[in-house]
């Protein structure tokens, strides 16, 4: 469980790793990391891999919100089918089941605010298992799936002798 759990915090960290990376990383066959890998994705725990993308500096009128909703849990399917229902929306980035002041938090990327406050007017709030909605814009991303996005502060002291 232990290998296990080192191989995939490799792979979280960077998708691009090989699996001959990985065992050199590790100390571990290269055989054995590719078996346990295939193994990991035949069952479910490895779900893909992805680039994590900075798309502030390549499109920086990109517009990205998180839309608390309260919603009427489903007689037999509780949250699983008004979940089904709204990451169905191509602009739905995300849908989260959470515990406190709200059911569910939905990640949504639009071209504008106006853009997302259309999809949630028009869309999401529209849904009859839907009770309320706030939503909050993304104004910067710091440090998104454990890797920074701000860039490092220069430290630009100058030192007298």
């Amino acid at each position: 469980m232990e290998f296990t759990r080192k191989l995939l915090h490799l792979m979280e960290r960077n998708a691009t790793y090989t699996a001959k990376d990985i065992a050199e990383l590790l100390g571990e066959d290269e055989k054995k990391v590719a078996e346990e890998i295939a193994r990991l994705q035949e069952t479910g725990v490895i779900l893909g891999t992805k680039t994590l993308i900075n798309w502030e500096k390549i499109a920086p009128e990109l517009t990205v919100a998180i839309i608390e909703l309260k919603v009427t849990p489903q007689k037999g399917e509780g949250f699983d089918k008004i979940a089904r229902e709204i990451y169905a929306f191509p602009e739905v980035r995300s849908v989260t089941l959470m515990s406190g002041g709200y059911d569910l938090a939905v990640t949504v990327v639009g071209n504008s605010m106006k853009d997302v406050a259309m999809f949630v007017g028009e869309k999401l709030s529209t849904l009859d298992t839907v009770l309320s909605t706030a939503t909050h814009f993304v104004l910067k991303n710091y440090k998104v799936d454990g890797v920074l996005y701000a860039d490092e502060p220069k430290d630009e002291r100058v030192i007298t002798l």
